[in-house]
């Protein structure tokens, strides 16, 4: 139920968003988890959407994963929403038990077969957006596995308020008994492909997209030509198969008047602070809209901040009724900020909070942003605001001192300490 006060928009606790984070790696799952997400989506092995994008988990992994997350009652869903071959079957059937066993929490799946060996196992299914939902009875049928279904990705806001609201009204359950809870993509990258389907890839370079092994020729420059007369069409943007980022926290309000219960961001081949400053962003959006303080002066800041991470441009997606995408200008990023890397970590003293650091490369000083990743660490930025070097209290660092800074939080020798640089500006110190 929403409610408005003064303008504002207020949504009940119990029908407050569940935040869904990507996990590449167990940096990525560390900022996750200390950031707000109420869920994260991995994939293991090599059949998911991001095989190539990502360094992906093992087998070995699932019960780390399903520990670190119920400690902090934060829910678990295994992605296997690939294409599935008959040679596949062995393994998916090998995954999903290791997922039953690791008391992962769910499944997202396209293909029957998986949607059936999981409920087989007593596992809970969630149907990717690669099944492309567009339509209540869809819904229907799937709602016959499935607990929690992710619509397609070019509904507008109207129509999924449709879907949810005929779930409502139909009172459409899944397996588990409870309202079919419907599932969007809030921010990340989109292609020009329906729903992910894409088939580029696959007839460029024999790599096929929908197997996770996507080359991503749509995003590169491309030149229009006539074959009959040999002329260059004319064309706005060179890069015309390459969408914005999808962003969604500045009608996060029109998001939750939808109807939907969970909001996924997309990121499983970003690095740990992409995670960390993304969901932290959307906590807040999603709490804000929670105790109606979500306003535009907020919406302002919490842009400012996506803009220093990883980002083609951002656009709304098809949420407000657009049929065709907004095109990026550039094959890359248009971060503000970038992370140089400078040193790692040395030691941790947990009684004076102090954590050790050996430069090598680069100058460090005083006023200075920083990153420290690591698999336990996750991604923590901060300013500095005093250090030691080379156990003397200083105001700068060059390559090959050893530093020492405050922290609250323990650093480990396997992690990583980053310069964070506006995206344009040279390092000092190379």
């Amino acid at each position: 139920m929403l409610l408005r006060k003064n303008d504002a928009m207020v949504v009940n606790s119990e029908n407050k968003i569940e935040l869904m984070a990507p996990a590449g790696n167990f940096e990525s799952l560390q900022a996750a988890l200390d950031n707000g997400a109420d869920s994260v989506y991995f994939g293991v092995e090599q059949l998911n959407m991001r095989a190539r994008a990502s360094i992906n988990f093992t087998l070995d992994d699932l019960q780390e994963i399903s520990d670190r997350c119920r400690a902090k009652n934060v829910r678990t869903y295994l992605t296997l929403n690939t294409i599935i071959y008959d040679h596949d079957l062995s393994i998916v059937k090998t995954l999903i038990k290791k997922a039953k066993e690791a008391e992962i929490t769910a499944v997202i799946a396209m293909d029957q077969a998986v949607i059936a060996i999981a409920r087989q196992e007593g596992m809970e299914v969630h149907i990717s957006t690669q099944i492309n939902v567009t339509n209540i009875e869809t819904l229907k049928f799937y709602a016959m596995f499935a607990d929690t279904i992710v619509l397609s990705r070019e509904l507008s806001l109207r129509q999924v308020k449709k879907i949810t609201s005929q779930i409502e009204k139909e009172q459409i359950k899944g397996p588990a008994g409870r309202l079919v809870e419907i599932e969007i993509f809030g921010h990340g990258a989109l292609c020009m492909a329906v729903s992910g389907k894409c088939y580029m890839s696959l007839h460029s370079y024999n790599s096929s997209a929908n197997r996770g092994a996507c080359k991503q020729n749509c995003r590169k420059k491309y030149t229009v030509i006539d074959q009959e007369s040999g002329f260059e069409m004319e064309i706005d943007n060179e890069y015309i198969m390459s969408p914005k980022d999808l962003c969604t926290i500045d009608i996060l309000d029109q998001v939750a008047d939808a109807g939907i219960k969970v909001l996924k961001i997309e990121g499983r081949g970003r690095a740990p602070e992409y995670v960390a400053k993304v969901i932290r962003c959307y906590r807040d959006a999603i709490d804000s809209i929670t105790a109606g303080t979500y306003d535009k002066e907020k919406v302002i800041g919490w842009m400012l901040e996506l803009e220093k991470v990883y980002n083609r441009g951002f656009w709304n997606g098809y949420y407000l009724g657009q049929k065709l995408g907004e095109w990026s200008n550039g094959s890359g990023s248009h971060a503000t900020q970038k992370k140089v890397y400078i040193g790692k970590g040395v030691h941790y003293f947990p009684k004076a909070g102090i954590g050790e650091f050996k430069l090598e490369a680069y100058d460090l000083k005083v006023g200075d942003s920083i990153l420290i990743t690591g698999p336990t660490t996750g991604a923590q930025e901060l300013d500095i605001k005093d250090m030691y070097v080379n156990d003397e209290k200083g105001d700068s660092a060059s390559r090959g001192d050893s530093i020492t800074l405050p922290l609250d939080f323990r650093i480990r020798p396997s992690d990583k300490l980053y310069k964070i640089v506006p995206a344009e500006k040279p390092v000092e110190g190379v």
